[in-house]
């Protein structure tokens, strides 16, 4: 009995080793085959990450190729919506000097300031027939002026929406565009003159252009649209309506004439508040003749404007004569005309190029309403004269610095006119 006891525990001893041999050695190709999976799997996510940093470097070369030739169709798929978008915007310093001098001859201490303008839009081809125009800019509420004043101890400067307007111009009929919405100005201005229209001012409305070849040198365009100006359930809307027709002319020599006819009408502004009192708590008519103890407007506004621009060429110099007269037929005073005349020789267009413009106007205190006319000369509104002097130099690809000069008289119809000066200095960026 000990014999087989003895012989079973020494069979134990060595059957032991055996057994746990087999067990580790089983352990040991689950752990060889979990590390093979292992790498496979490792070189799965290698190829992967490989092939995406291939596929993103292809397209990184694609958008690099496309921004360098410029060319849209060099880009991928996902980023063709770019090729219906375009995007352009500016940025103007300005410093700016103003003096003033009473009827006594006493000039006031000047007032000096540094301003900024920036502007950034979008326009967006939505298809063959269809736009849609977007733009924000610096400023304030004022609807002739995007200038932002460096003031008030580094505060945050507010951004406005400038333009949002569609743009239809349907290829079945090309001579065609109809606007609509907060749009630029549809209105041809010879010279570019700011007579009655600021450059700043975005009107908001219908507005179309319609333009048709009478010969093959002469061109006939015609504006027209309708315009919300104020909207009150209680006292009524105000609105304007204009409508526009001029001939352009190219001579042979490839000199040129325009000439034309607008018509503005004013609705329901007689006897209505000045129009600075919907955007700030201003009192101030901008020179327009008011009721007596108000700031309600004496007249109406129903103004025809006769226009015209000669281009021509002196000694290889572009050279542009322009004149503009303005009668407000609905006017309750006999302050009822205004006019202009000016020209501009050169253009800054190239780097050192250069550009010099000059003008000369007369506006009496109800021709043309305060509100929108040029904000700059002699501190805006009517009722004022002088001369403007602007030169422009082109310092390099989209990088203009500018002067402008103004020697006005405000009251001007009045024996208590006050001379106004105004200096700006402007270095302009865009792209």
């Amino acid at each position: 009995m000990k014999r087989k006891f003895l012989a079973v525990a020494i069979f134990s001893i060595f059957i032991s080793p055996f057994a746990n041999a087999d067990e580790i050695t089983g352990l040991k190709q689950q752990l060889a085959e979990q590390q093979k999976l292992l790498m496979q799997m490792q070189q799965k996510l290698e190829q992967l990450e490989t092939g995406q940093k291939v596929q993103e470097q292809k397209i990184d070369e694609k958008i690099s190729t496309a921004v360098e030739k410029k060319q849209i169709s060099a880009l991928p798929d996902s980023f063709k919506w770019v090729e219906n978008v375009k995007l352009s915007g500016d940025l103007r310093y300005r410093h700016e000097t103003v003096n003033r001098q009473n009827n006594t001859g006493r000039w006031n201490a000047g007032d000096n300031k540094n301003r900024i303008r920036a502007r950034l839009g979008l326009d967006a081809k939505i298809n063959d027939d269809w736009s849609a125009v977007f733009r924000l800019a610096s400023g304030s509420a004022d609807p002739v002026s995007t200038n932002q004043t460096l003031e008030n101890a580094f505060s945050s400067k507010a951004i406005w929406l400038d333009l949002a307007y569609f743009d239809w111009h349907p290829a079945a009929w090309p001579a065609i565009n109809v606007y609509g919405g907060k749009m630029k100005n549809p209105f041809f201005r010879a010279g570019d003159n700011q007579l009655i229209w600021d450059d700043d001012l975005n009107p908001e409305g219908i507005a179309a252009s319609y333009k048709k070849s009478l010969s093959e040198k002469t061109d006939l365009y015609v504006n027209g649209g309708g315009f919300w100006v104020d909207q009150s359930s209680s006292t009524g809307n105000i609105s304007l309506w204009g409508t526009q027709a001029y001939v352009k002319h190219v001579f042979e020599n490839k000199n040129y004439l325009s000439s034309g006819l607008s018509y503005y009408n004013y609705g329901s502004l007689q006897g209505k508040p000045s129009l600075v009192s919907q955007w700030s708590s201003g009192t101030s008519s901008l020179g327009n003749s008011v009721e007596p103890g108000t700031i309600n407007y004496l007249s109406d506004y129903d103004i025809v404007e006769g226009f015209g621009e000669y281009g021509f060429n002196y000694n290889n110099l572009p050279i542009a004569v322009y004149g503009s007269y303005v009668k407000n037929i609905a006017a309750s005073t006999a302050e009822d005309t205004g006019w202009l005349i000016g020209f501009k020789v050169n253009k800054a267009k190239v780097p050192g190029s250069w550009e010099f413009s000059y003008d000369y106007r007369s506006l009496d205190a109800d021709a043309v309403l305060g509100q929108f006319s040029d904000s700059d000369f002699a501190g805006g509104g009517t009722d004022a004269k002088g001369h403007r002097f602007g030169l422009k130099y082109q310092v390099a690809k989209n990088l203009q610095a500018g002067l402008t000069y103004f020697l006005n008289e405000t009251s001007a119809n009045s024996f208590e006119s006050d001379d106004y000066r105004r200096l700006q200095a402007d270095l302009m960026l865009k792209f």
